[in-house]
Order: structure tokens, then C-alpha cells, then sequence
């Protein structure tokens, strides 16, 4: 019974639930991301580069593979190496990078500002060694 006792103590603690909210969240941010990137961000790139779709960008491998089929088409044809979609997955972790670093730049702003305008701490009091010596001190300037 022991381990089950266990087992409920670190299933219900606050950081297990802390992290389930912040992988749900992360989940839901990452698809925000996805759609920022494929529908804002690499139509116009795309564009700028001579209206190149990058997803559809593949390099065949085999004679089977006609040239213009899109992206699928070409891997039911023959096998292909993709290299369009790993640009759109680089440049989505770039973003996605950069983005994470923007968020996690402005929470340790915010938290130096929190910490700055804690009051400072009152200073401690003399040590009960201090005390005894303030003590004899005075005796001692009495005499």
C-alpha cells in the first residue's frame, strides 16, 4: 500500500499539474505558431522568391518521378528527398525559437522588475554574542 500512497503524493503535487497545463499550452502555442508561420509568414516569402511553394520542392530519386507533379503525387510515384519541407520546418523552429526567446526575455524583465520593487529586507539584529559583548563593553566603560 506503501507505493500507492507514493504514487498519489507525486501524481497530485502542484508541479505535475503544472506541467500538464504548460504541455497543453505548449501544444496549443505550437499550432498557433504552425499557422502563423504556413499562412502569414512563408506565403509572402515564397512569393518574394519567385512564387516558390516550398513544401512542394523535392529533388526525385527515381526516373518514375515526373517532373511538376506536386509533392505527394512524386512519393506515390517514386521516392523523393523532400529538401522543400525541411526548409519550411527549419525556418518554422527558427521562428518558433525566436518566439520562445521573446516570451522567456519579457518574463525574467518582468520578474527583475517584481524583485526591484520588493522592500529590502530590515536588517538583522545583533547575534546573542553581539549582545553579551555590548553588554561587557559597557560594564567595562562604566568602570
Amino acid at each position: 500500500m506503501g507505493m500507492v500512497k507514493e504514487f498519489k503524493e507525486f501524481a497530485l503535487k502542484g508541479n505535475m499539474l503544472d506541467l500538464a497545463v504548460a504541455v497543453i499550452i505548449g501544444g496549443a502555442f505550437g499550432g498557433i505558431v504552425k499557422s502563423l508561420i504556413d499562412d502569414v509568414i512563408m506565403p509572402p516569402v515564397g512569393l518574394a522568391l519567385g512564387k516558390v511553394d516550398f513544401k512542394n520542392l523535392y529533388y526525385p530519386l527515381s526516373d518514375k518521378v515526373a517532373a511538376g507533379l506536386d509533392l505527394e503525387a512524386a512519393r506515390k510515384a517514386g521516392p523523393v528527398v523532400a529538401y522543400g519541407n525541411f526548409i519550411t520546418v527549419t525556418i518554422n523552429f527558427i521562428i518558433l525559437a525566436f518566439i520562445i526567446f521573446l516570451v522567456v526575455k519579457a518574463f525574467n524583465t518582468a520578474k527583475k522588475r517584481f524583485e526591484a520593487q520588493k522592500p529590502a529586507a530590515a536588517p538583522a539584529g545583533p547575534t546573542a554574542e553581539q549582545k553579551l559583548l555590548t553588554e561587557i563593553r559597557d560594564l567595562l566603560a562604566k568602570r
